[in-house]
């Protein structure tokens, strides 16, 4: 990824309360991912199409603990 941290806006959820939580980055074509606790630290990039696919895997409850 040649665009650096300092070059994304990046955005958290309003229901992150404790901080602990990733931020995303928007991408021509892309979504870029971090730790919030770690702005310094690996940015995960995904397509579209895998954000949207975790995005709905996740609303659809396929995450959560049985």
């Amino acid at each position: 990824m040649s665009e650096t941290s300092e070059d994304l806006t990046w955005r958290k959820s309003s229901q992150s309360l404790n901080g602990d939580c990733v931020e995303v980055a928007s991408l021509p074509g892309a979504v870029a991912v971090r730790d919030s606790k770690n702005p310094d630290g690996a940015i995960l990039r995904f397509s579209r199409s895998e954000w949207r696919a975790f995005l709905e895997a996740a609303t659809g409850g396929e995450f959560d603990e049985r």
